[in-house]
């Protein structure tokens, strides 16, 4: 069954050179040869201000290219976020994207009868890839991976977004192209299967 998908590039380099640009494309590529349709949003391409108070979260209005992201996001039944870890976080660009996308009236609700608010994102399944410097299993299980968690189940469960999977890259600087390779076929993978 064919879903719609949207790809959220969250890489803060607008060269299109790093190496999870070419995971993403990979993804795409086989989501479309199995009949999925698939969106883009480039987080490096996009113009936006980073918020700067609660007010403005809570009462601003979204900038236009934010309110695009928003349409993309609605149409979409899977998300798939790739990014660099960056200081064992996404990188600040994507994080400040996030914060401005998921917005009250957009991604929550907040409702008096509901202790933590009404979810607007429900429905919606996701997958981050995260490329790193470091080997995934020490990301993982030494350093917990305390970011990853954080987007999982502060950002993307708290507005209603599961099941969650991820799939962590490592040695990412590596000049092993088997290694390459065989992630771009892993991506390609997943893509036709829409997950």
């Amino acid at each position: 069954m064919s879903k719609n998908i949207t790809i959220i590039q969250g890489h803060p380099d607008p060269s299109g050179k790093p190496f999870g640009y070419a995971l993403a494309r990979a993804y795409a590529d086989g989501a479309r040869a199995a009949g999925h349709t698939v969106r883009l949003i480039e987080v490096a391409q996009l113009d936006f201000e980073l918020l700067r108070s609660k007010n403005d979260f809570y009462k601003g209005t979204a900038p236009p290219s934010i309110r695009a992201a928003q349409d993309v996001i609605t149409w979409a039944e899977h998300l798939v976020f790739f990014y660099p870890l960056w200081l064992g976080e996404m990188p600040a660009l994507l994080k400040g994207f996030l914060e401005q996308v998921a917005r009250p009236g957009f991604a929550f609700e907040n409702s008096s009868d509901e202790k933590m608010g009404k979810k607007l994102l429900t429905g919606k399944s996701a997958r981050i890839v995260v490329t790193m410097g470091m080997p995934a299993l020490i990301y993982r299980w030494y350093f917990r991976a305390h970011g990853l968690k954080s987007l999982k189940r502060n950002i993307l469960g708290f507005v209603g977004i599961a099941p969650i999977t991820d799939t962590l890259i490592g040695m990412i600087e590596s000049d092993d192209a088997r290694r390459r390779e065989a992630w771009l076929q892993k991506m390609h993978i997943l893509g036709r299967a829409g997950r």
